[in-house]
């Protein structure tokens, strides 16, 4: 009986040692996790518009200075039953479309909105790429074929310039238009416009933000770009060997406070990085392997800490939000992955921006149609 008892009492004592080795090991694991940032769904963030307007795909988004809102919507891509009171005869007491440029500020409430065509610029057939500088001058781009401008307005609407003209694209080294130009950027350091070109060139340039003069262009690796280079099936690019120049379209572009572009080469499922005057660094897949022709990397936004120490991806194909590792490219967090119209689902991420507190506000496409806001909680694992 003796010998049993202590047996059970040995038997205790070494299931009491791995279950206080467990708890430490977990804890161990848990301390070595690097905290990332925590970020949920703020489904009541907006006010609704006046006007009864209603609002379109959402092209893109950008946070200005004051931290407000910008939103570029396509009024055209309404359906009918959601802009009935504009249709003749109308058709039902609601709705109306907004204009296409919509401005909000931080705390969702609605301050202006303007946009569309007028004299003295062309108006982009596809509403897609918006950025406000340091100046507040607003930047737009479109997609469409014959979008081969960009153009710059004042924060009121004025017109003050435009780069290209439409109709007009001679391709990828074409300096003196655009080839349906997605995503802007403009960095504060140089005054200059780094352009994601686009949905029919393949090549990001750049331009003087001031007089819109050409700077430079560069393709995939830092290379002049080849509008011949002809992509394998989507089966064969996702696992072959990294393709050489950049798919349609080139997507979205970033400059980061250390001198660093990022450029979304969407289809090709990658982003490349390089030095201001088109120096190629490096560049990481997300989510190579799928097979969904929109791809992976739509949009970028940095994390407003000094150092901007995250990169966040919109992977539209996926619904996800990628949180990367600016300095290791590295995955370290995701946000999504399932499908919806509802809070904590994504339909179609197209584009998105980010505040001086850390929120992210994103943009959807397709019959997605909606803009909202992500809140930052905080840093956690």
């Amino acid at each position: 009986m003796r010998r049993k008892v202590w047996a059970l009492a040995g038997a205790g004592a070494v299931v009491v040692m791995l279950v206080v080795v467990l708890v430490e090991r977990h804890a161990a694991a848990q301390a070595s996790r690097p905290q990332v940032p925590l970020l949920e769904p703020d489904p009541l963030w907006s006010q609704a518009l006046p006007n009864k307007w209603v609002t379109g795909q959402v092209g893109g988004l950008a946070v200005d200075s004051h931290d407000n809102l910008w939103v570029f919507h396509r009024p055209a891509t309404i359906p009918d039953g959601e802009k009935a009171a504009s249709l003749i005869p109308p058709q039902a007491e609601c709705c109306m479309p907004a204009p296409a440029v919509l401005e909000f500020d931080t705390n969702g409430k609605f301050l202006q909105a303007w946009g569309g065509a007028g004299q003295g610029y062309e108006w982009p057939a596809s509403e897609h790429g918006i950025f406000v500088d340091y100046k507040d001058n607003v930047w737009l781009s479109g997609n469409a074929k014959e979008d081969n401008q960009i153009l710059k307005f004042t924060n009121t609407g004025k017109f003050l310039m435009q780069i290209g003209h439409a109709g007009k694209n001679r391709g990828s080294n074409d300096t003196d238009n655009l080839g349906g130009p997605a995503g802007l950027f403009v960095y504060r350091k140089t005054n200059e416009l780094f352009v994601a070109d686009g949905y029919f060139n393949h090549r990001v340039i750049v331009f003087d933000a001031d007089t819109g003069a050409y700077k430079r262009h560069w393709g995939a690796y830092g290379k002049k770009p080849d509008d011949s280079l002809k992509f394998p099936t989507r089966a064969q690019l996702v696992q072959g060997p990294p393709p050489e120049g950049f798919n349609n379209p080139v997507h979205a572009v970033l400059v980061t406070n250390d001198d660093l572009v990022y450029v979304a080469d969407r289809s090709n499922n990658r982003l490349q990085v390089f030095r201001l005057d088109g120096t190629f660094i490096k560049e990481v897949f997300i989510s190579r392997n799928t097979l969904q022709n929109e791809g992976t990397v739509h949009a970028f936004a940095a994390s407003p800490d000094k150092e901007q120490k995250f990169l966040y991806i919109a992977d539209g194909s996926n619904k996800a939000i990628r949180v990367v590792n600016r300095q290791t490219l590295e995955m370290v967090s995701s946000v999504g992955g399932h499908a919806g119209h509802n809070a904590r689902e994504f339909f179609h991420i197209h584009s998105f921006a980010t505040d001086s507190k850390g929120n992210l506000f994103l943009g959807e496409v397709n019959n997605g149609q909606r803009y909202y806001k992500y809140a930052f909680k905080g840093m956690g694992r």
